[in-house]
């Protein structure tokens, strides 16, 4: 962290989710001061309701891996500054339970990309060495070791915690809202103007507020009649946290179903795969868990992008990833202790990895990262910066 100056350039930052953190943690490795505003005492958004996985193996060949591989460098460059993240370079093991994502795993893994991964194929036997907590019933899988794991609800405080650290140069604001930006600086609810030389907007799915004008006046939103359906979109998913379990498991795990969902997969094997059980389907469900420091599970995850969401949770999808979960173990799941939805921000209909456009001079905003938000924020905040 470089020291902060009296000629020092500051950065105003709004919003207090992973996106806008990781703003503030490059602007301070360059420098720069930073003030840090989020509406709420804290994030509470999709940056603390997700698996915190660090996750190269199912990005799109080309510059979806290339930004989720700087990502994670930076990730574990960070995470030695800042160890209350809980950064595990754990990789990850996605489950075959048949032939056909078998053969997929395969395919995938004589891809030429598939160092970048550190892909590896594994037969059940050794499936179990390198995770000896996956005891049921399965054929394979594939094994990714470039793959990490951060903990989403300390990660946040616990990069405050070390940007408060370094003196002056970092003031975290809680409970401002941004009423108003201009060049300059930004306003917030109580009338006080916060100048900066740039303003960052991290506003997550929050299409409303200070982005919402700027937003309905480009036609950024899917929504918008003149966007022919690209644009930026939310998305609601379904999670649940097991209290702890007794056994460890030494990495990340995913179901067959995960290669239905990412773009690393899509090599022709897939087109083989036998339908998805219906619940799944409907709930566009994979399989996804990862053991918190504490022992517990992180199981999900469900994708619905029709709005108006629903208020309420789907307690079939939680049956189905609950069954999904066990039968990998081979044994029963300790008790489901919490339940959750989040909705996260996400470009669609384009190639773009995630959208950024200036709102006015001197103000950006950054948003859209997708299922791609907690992995990629630290690399996406240093394009930002160059």
């Amino acid at each position: 962290m470089l020291p902060v100056t009296d000629t020092s350039e500051r950065v105003v930052i709004v919003g207090g989710g992973i996106l806008g953190t990781m703003h503030a943690v490059l602007a301070r490795r360059r420098g720069l001061a930073v003030t840090h505003l989020e509406r709420e005492p804290g994030g509470r958004g999709a940056s603390v309701r997700n698996f915190g996985l660090v996750w190269v193996s199912g990005r799109r060949a080309g510059p979806e891996l290339a930004l989720a591989l700087r990502a994670r460098e930076l990730w574990e460059s960070i995470a030695a500054d800042a160890p209350g993240t809980g950064f595990r370079a754990d990789g990850s093991l996605t489950i075959a339970s048949s032939e056909a994502e078998l053969a997929v795993m395969r395919e995938a893994a004589g891809l030429p990309d598939a160092k970048q991964r550190e892909f590896e194929v594994l037969t059940a036997d050794q499936v179990r060495e390198v995770n000896p907590a996956l005891s049921g019933d399965f054929l394979g899988g594939l094994w990714c070791r470039a793959d990490a794991i951060v903990e989403p609800r300390v990660a946040l405080p616990a990069l405050r915690a070390w940007l408060g650290s370094g003196g002056p140069g970092y003031q975290w604001l809680p409970g401002h809202e941004a009423a108003e930006v201009a060049e300059g600086g930004m306003r917030d609810q109580f009338g006080q103007w916060h100048r900066g030389d740039l303003v960052v907007l991290c506003t997550g799915a929050n299409y409303t507020g200070v982005a919402g004008p700027h937003l309905a006046a480009t036609g950024a939103l899917a929504s918008a009649p003149s966007s022919g359906g690209a644009g930026l979109r939310r998305v609601r998913l379904q999670m649940l946290q097991t209290r702890p379990f007794p056994g460890r498991l030494t990495t990340s795990v995913a179901d067959g179903d995960s290669l239905r969902y990412y773009p690393a997969y899509d090599v022709p094997s897939l087109a083989a795969l036998p339908p998805q059980a219906a619940v799944a389907a409907e709930n566009r469900a994979q399989l996804l868990m990862v053991q918190r420091l504490d022992g517990s599970l992180t199981i999900g995850d469900t994708h619905e992008y029709d709005e108006p969401f629903g208020f309420d949770v789907d307690e079939g999808a939680y049956d189905h990833l609950l069954a999904r979960a066990s039968a990998l173990l081979g044994t029963e799941l300790p008790r489901v202790q919490r339940r959750w939805a989040g909705v996260y921000s996400e470009v669609t209909g384009t190639t773009a990895l995630y959208h950024r456009s200036d709102v006015a001079p001197g103000v950006v905003l950054v948003t859209g990262p997708g299922g791609r938000g907690m992995t990629c924020s630290p690399a996406i905040a240093e394009e930002t910066f160059q």
